[in-house]
């Protein structure tokens, strides 16, 4: 009877496992898998969130890091004229490191600065965008005369001289009497920001620059090319009608004209020179063609044959291209600025002449 009882209790006391059901377990690996997703998308979502990310229909934004292009093998005294623009209107492509520099052509009209810039222009590198700032309303105020200048520098100011990609030196050609004056210490300061170098081109000549401005203005008027003006011109032919204008200068002016310009020139050397620069005169490069290899230098892109479609419209004697020479003559005898009256360009200043301009362009 006590065996039976034990035999019972044992009995009584095993307990089976249940049976396992995989369609249960299936759920809840499914469950879980759908929570995880669920946190994984969540945390993604909340990231873009944070990039500041727009919908766009992708959940990431990937920023591509390029990586910065180097100034190998420059001084470092050189680093601050080298620049790698990039410019919003086009991609430099194979270009982008090629190291670009700055410049500005400072000169006063008829001095020969469109002649030297086309000569400039000729090299495959170089990129001389004209006068700019002869539009008023892009020197209105410093404020439009950097934003013209940082979009110039950027290569995103496009014009026929534009190199693009490949341009090594971007420029312009800037006269004294659009806003480069009135704003020159705004402006010295962003040359010495932006490494901005400037060639000072100047005629030492003044009578002959006046004769030309001279000549110039009246056929603004006059139209003697078939009814166009043409402040430069590409053929003898043409140079000949132009210099067949002979004009008359008003002799009771004539030398505080002349002075006028020569101290614009004097002041604008002083304002500008604490800028890296180099110095020329018409005179000089007309002359000694070793003058561009200078500028080549300066500008220290490689050295090439600079050449020029421009015809010189003004040669030969001032006598014979002015109606009152014997005034002239009488006016400027005995002053510093008789040299002027040589028939050949007069480089060398007489021992009994004091010209500050020249004398400052000889340095």
């Amino acid at each position: 009877m006590a065996e039976d009882f034990c035999f019972w209790l044992k009995d009584s006391l095993i307990i089976k496992p249940p049976k396992k059901n995989p369609l249960a377990l299936r759920m809840v690996v499914l469950v879980f898998v759908m929570l995880c997703a669920v946190y994984i998308s969540s945390l993604c979502l909340r990231q873009v969130g944070q990039f500041g990310g727009q919908s766009t229909g992708r959940l990431f934004s990937v920023p591509v890091v390029e990586r910065p292009c180097e100034a190998a093998n420059i001084e470092p005294s050189e680093k601050p004229y080298v620049h790698f623009p990039k410019p919003n209107t086009f991609s430099r492509d194979e270009c982008a490191c090629n190291p670009v520099r700055n410049f500005a052509i400072l000169s006063t009209q008829r001095s020969g600065s469109g002649w030297f810039e086309t000569l400039l222009n000729s090299h495959m590198n170089i990129s001389s965008n004209g006068e700019i700032f002869s539009v008023k309303v892009r020197r209105r105020n410093i404020s439009t005369i950097v934003e013209t200048l940082d979009k110039l520098y950027n290569l995103d100011f496009l014009t026929s001289a534009s190199k693009n990609e490949c341009t090594a030196a971007v420029g312009l050609k800037w006269m004294l009497n659009q806003g480069l004056m009135q704003h020159h210490e705004e402006i010295v300061e962003y040359f010495k920001l932006k490494g901005v170098s400037a060639i000072f081109l100047f005629r030492r000549n003044l009578l002959r620059r006046m004769i030309s401005i001279l000549a110039n203005s009246y056929d603004q008027n006059a139209k003697l090319l078939n009814g166009t003006h043409k402040s430069h011109v590409h053929s003898a032919h043409e140079a000949q009608i132009l210099a067949s204008y002979k004009p008359t200068i008003n002799t009771s002016l004539l030398i505080p004209n002349l002075k006028q310009v020569e101290e614009l020139v004097t002041k604008s050397l002083e304002y500008f020179k604490s800028t890296r620069h180099i110095i020329l005169s018409y005179e000089d490069v007309v002359k000694n063609r070793t003058k561009l290899v200078d500028v080549q230098d300066f500008l220290r892109v490689p050295r090439q044959e600079l050449k020029s479609r421009q015809v010189k419209i003004h040669k030969g004697p001032l006598s014979s291209q002015v109606e009152n020479w014997g005034e002239i003559e009488k006016t400027l005898k005995g002053t510093h600025y008789e040299t002027f009256l040589g028939e050949d360009y007069k480089l060398e200043k007489p021992s009994n002449a004091s010209s500050p301009c020249c004398e400052i362009l000889k340095e």
